[in-house]
């Protein structure tokens, strides 16, 4: 886990995807998209139907890693809204088993829009569409004009780096900078897709440097070697 400094107060960022905030115990995660495998089955594409339980054992890893008491999902729990109703008794019982263990809330996204009403009875955890927690705001997209500290998902961010004629690619936070109405800085954070079977979107693509506005920069960030690595997507001054 690195350190990362964040709405004027410190949080951790883990080599997982996962992003801790201490103050509230909390470890936060976008974009789980549980039964995507599964959902693909159905529809003709024959991909093992484990997905789920990889996610969830990443999960229950970065608890232990954080000591969370608390997780807060970010939208897109399941990949359809029928995902809950697929889940194969192993990763049904991990998910009861983590529910359990810390207060889960589950914030929806457009993947879950039409969810199953019964779903929180069935997985455990409570249901939001959004929330403000501690002057923070956690969403699922990111909602282009906020001036306050937000949070969300949605855009599965991926860093693109050309090294050595390489190009590297890797799931990445994209946080925004910029002065509040106060005058007093503030910032939004976009997430990394946390499922194990899910796709990245280019962190510098248009479509979230504009869900970010207004900023005065925006950088990807990554965990390296025990440090934070930040790459400038963009700057209002250049």
């Amino acid at each position: 886990m690195v350190p990362l400094s964040f709405a004027g107060e410190e949080w951790l960022l883990t080599e997982g995807r996962a992003l801790y905030w201490p103050r509230e115990r909390a470890l936060l995660v976008a974009d789980l998209h549980l039964e995507k495998g599964s959902f693909f089955a159905r529809h003709g594409q024959m991909i093992p139907p484990y997905d789920s339980r990889e996610t969830l054992e990443r999960v229950a890893h970065a608890i232990r890693e954080t000591g969370a008491r608390r997780v807060i999902t970010l939208g897109d729990n399941f990949h359809d809204s029928d995902g809950s109703t697929r889940l194969e008794p192993h990763a049904a019982g991990m998910l009861d088993a983590l529910t359990r263990a810390v207060d889960w809330v589950w914030i929806t996204g457009n993947h879950d829009h039409g969810h199953d009403p019964d779903m929180a009875a069935r997985c455990g955890g409570t249901l939001a569409e959004e929330l403000e927690v501690g002057g923070v705001v956690l969403r699922h997209q990111a909602r282009k004009g906020e001036t306050r500290p937000e949070l969300s998902g949605h855009y599965h961010p991926r860093l693109q780096v050309k090294v050595r004629q390489r190009m590297i690619r890797r799931p990445c936070a994209v946080v925004s900078a910029n002065d509040g109405p106060d005058g007093r800085p503030t910032g939004r954070m976009i997430l990394p897709a946390f499922g194990a079977f899910t796709g990245g979107m280019n962190a510098a693509d248009p479509a979230i440097l504009l869900a970010l506005q207004p900023a005065d920069r925006i950088d990807a960030v990554v965990p390296a070697k025990g440090r934070l690595a930040r790459f400038p997507l963009w700057n209002r001054a250049a």
